[in-house]
């Protein structure tokens, strides 16, 4: 996996998507992070959480399972090697859903969080999309409801502050560029995100969850 993560790399870095957008806004404004705020960016990926909260002043260590990401520790969310509550904020961004394992990532979060965890991810929304996802890129492991969130965060001992859908609008020659999908798969993955796709077919929108919660 961390090969296949390596060789995307470039691509995650340059990548408007990730690189900006109001999710991202969000994303930094729950963080409420500033000069001495110490921050883990979970599965860091292009980097974009990390460099707009130092542009803040917070102390940021960014962690990735790939090395090609160039994170300062290169380690798996399951497994965090740092001491309990030894950061203030533990931040996830558009990365859950690759997971091997989602409600280990989330233990591990509220482990290592002294304050408070901001998460980002692709919100389930039906079978047809899981299998659109998992057609486009095959380590899409699987998006998780609301719901699942809010339980995975109150079984870790967290309180949730906030949480809003976003619905980010993803080209589709972009998005499956991104991941260098097969040619053949891609007229079916069109089909099957159909009820969520523009009228033209250019562009499709992807239900974007954003939580935040907070040690009591």
């Amino acid at each position: 996996m961390a090969n296949l993560w390596d060789e995307r790399a470039e691509r995650y870095r340059t990548s408007a998507v990730h690189a900006g957008g109001p999710d991202l806004d969000l994303v930094v404004e729950w963080c409420d992070a500033g000069p001495g705020t110490t921050v883990l960016d979970v599965a860091t990926g292009g980097g974009h959480v990390a460099r707009r909260l130092r542009e803040l002043g917070a102390q940021v260590v960014t962690v990735d399972r790939s090395p090609g990401m160039q994170p300062d520790v290169i380690a798996p969310a399951e497994h965090l090697p740092f001491a309990d509550r030894s950061f203030d904020v533990v931040v996830n961004r558009l990365a859950a859903h690759h997971f091997d394992s989602i409600p280990e990532a989330v233990a591990e979060f509220a482990r290592v969080a002294g304050e408070r965890v901001v998460i980002e991810d692709h919100r389930y929304t039906d079978e047809a999309t899981e299998q659109a996802e998992k057609l486009r890129d095959p380590s899409h492991v699987r998006a998780l409801s609301e719901d699942e969130w809010r339980s995975l965060l109150t079984a870790a001992g967290l309180e949730v502050e906030h949480s809003t859908v976003y619905e980010m609008p993803l080209e589709f020659e972009d998005w499956l560029a991104r991941t260098d999908t097969p040619a053949a798969d891609r007229p079916r993955i069109r089909e099957l995100l159909a009820p969520l796709s523009s009228e033209d077919g250019s562009t499709w929108l992807s239900p974007i969850l954003i939580i935040g919660a907070r040690r009591p």
